[in-house]
């Protein structure tokens, strides 16, 4: 019973420091407080939250990003045209098993952990690719020589697959301001993305000889390229913990999130205690 005031009364006044893992949110240990844990790439969450109490399956999160990564990766470097590239069959592949299926498997776990925001970004992305992979497969649904056979060109095709291409750039704008209070890398997932879609759909509405803007192609595709990066980032954040490596990657929580607006407060008494 004394033992049991005792931690009642180290919480109520503050004195109880929580061991958090070298900042690391996903801490491994059960601490029985209700302290709701900050935005966390790592965890696809763009807020505060907690845990799930008895979780019984891991964070799904970075097994989502990574997917979203390999496969984004992949078709920048074919949209830049990294050694002479520029068909992106080898894409279908990726885009239906490893970027689309599980990918989409990832979002329906976050739905499991309780990740409104995850569940929707992972399960959209995922249902991307797999999209992006039915519109391209050679020979199967044939949804470009269709338009090729009935319009006598292609012209129709690029107008709407722009159009599909603006479609996603307003999703992810969406996405981009729910991160607004989360952590530099957390945002910048987003916002190179959202100028990937962007430039990739100008670049099939303004066509140079009928054919896709090459620049604002190779823009789209750099702009990816980050993306998948500062996916894989955020990926490696959520993977690592103290379990597993001598190091944590930094997060970089915004100045006017909750985590920033903590820390501020902590170096403004530290200066008040040294003066």
């Amino acid at each position: 019973m004394t033992d049991t005031n005792d931690q009642n009364n180290n919480d109520a006044g503050g004195h109880h420091k929580r061991y958090d893992y070298g900042g690391n949110p996903l801490a491994k240990e059960d601490t029985n407080q209700s302290n709701m844990l900050p935005a966390f790439g790592g965890a696809f969450q763009p807020g505060l939250y907690k845990a799930v109490k008895e979780q019984k399956i891991a964070n799904p999160a970075p097994l989502g990003l990574s997917a979203f990564a390999l496969t984004t990766f992949l078709l920048s470097l074919i949209n830049i045209g990294v050694r002479g590239t520029s068909v992106p069959s080898i894409v279908i592949g990726a885009a239906f098993g490893y970027g689309g299926l599980i990918q989409l498997l990832a979002g329906m776990w976050e739905m499991a952990v309780g990740n409104t925001f995850g569940a929707t970004a992972l399960s959209s992305y995922g249902g991307f690719w797999i999209s992006f992979a039915i519109i391209f497969t050679p020979g199967g649904f044939e949804i470009e020589p269709t338009y090729e056979e009935m319009t006598g060109s292609l012209q129709e095709f690029y107008d709407v697959f722009a159009f599909y291409l603006f479609g996603w750039f307003i999703f992810t704008f969406l996405m981009l301001m729910c991160t607004l209070k989360s952590t530099v890398a957390f945002f910048l997932l987003f916002f190179f993305l959202d100028l990937a879609f962007l430039m990739l759909a100008i670049g099939y509405l303004d066509r140079v000889d009928g054919e896709a803007n090459t620049s604002l192609v190779k823009a789209g595709g750099y702009f990816g390229i980050f993306s998948a990066f500062t996916a894989w980032y955020n990926a490696l954040a959520g993977i690592l913990d103290r379990n597993n490596s001598f190091f944590l990657v930094p997060v970089a929580h915004f100045p006017w999130s909750e985590k920033g607006r903590e820390r501020r407060g902590k170096a403004t008494k530290n200066e008040e205690d040294k003066a």
